[in-house]
């Protein structure tokens, strides 16, 4: 599974377009238009990267920034209507990996992105299988299989894709606003209501008939976890 990419822009289209871009990559992505929400995002979820526009309505970008350098050193490509030099060596020394000037090519970005990340990152592998539990859950992401106690699981792709995001880091927990972001994109309406019924569902294909869940469980107040952890 690849990195998570955090696109923080204040216009939709832009924003939903990005995202199109950055999945047929192979990148998580979550989004939002909001600089507020971009910093709750950033503390408490596993992102690889930002692409973060200076011109947010609630909060300027440069204060997004800070915040997001204060705990965390993930990488910053900035976003922004200004191609003045001054502006670009601002953005830089508040601790940006890359500036952007607006038109740009979303193709460009989208190499500026992959570029950032294998500076930053030690080399990945590219799991095709990877199994939980002793084997209890095997997901096969090449072939888009998921076997549970040796036996198939038939998955909608919404089904897969909370799956698949709460595989990438098991234990932690994702509240259903992740989860909705990573599957669906944060601007689906009634996403709570949404990602409890596809639990549900899913809970029903991969979870013992009776009994508590021990694969997909439940954290009051929080969200969702993978409650096995991954075989070596």
């Amino acid at each position: 599974m690849g990195p998570t990419v955090l696109v923080v822009e204040d216009e939709l289209k832009l924003r939903e377009l990005l995202r199109a871009y950055f999945e047929r990559e192979g990148l998580m992505v979550y989004s939002t238009g909001s600089g507020i929400e971009a910093i709750e995002v950033g503390r408490r979820s596993a992102v690889d990267l930002v692409v973060l526009d200076l011109g947010l309505p609630d909060l300027s970008g440069e204060q997004v920034a800070r915040e997001l350098r204060a705990s965390s050193a993930v990488p910053i490509i900035m976003l922004t209507a200004k191609s003045d030099e001054r502006d670009r060596i601002a953005g830089l020394e508040l601790g940006a990996d890359d500036y952007v000037a607006k038109p740009f090519s979303p193709r460009e970005l989208v190499l500026r992105v992959l570029a950032v990340l294998r500076r930053g990152r030690a080399t990945v592998e590219d799991v095709t299988t990877s199994s939980y539990g002793d084997g209890e859950l095997v997901i096969d992401h090449e072939r888009r299989r998921v076997t549970v106690r040796g036996a198939l699981a038939e998955l909608t792709p919404t089904e897969w894709g909370i799956l698949t995001a709460l595989a990438r880091v098991p234990g932690r927990v994702y509240s259903r606003y992740e989860l909705i972001n990573l599957v669906r994109g944060y601007e689906f309406e009634g996403y709570e209501r949404t990602v409890n019924s596809h639990v549900k569902n899913l809970r029903h294909k991969i979870e013992l008939e009776s009994g508590k869940p021990r694969i997909l469980e439940t954290v009051l107040g929080g969200g969702y976890r993978l409650g096995l952890m991954r075989d070596p």
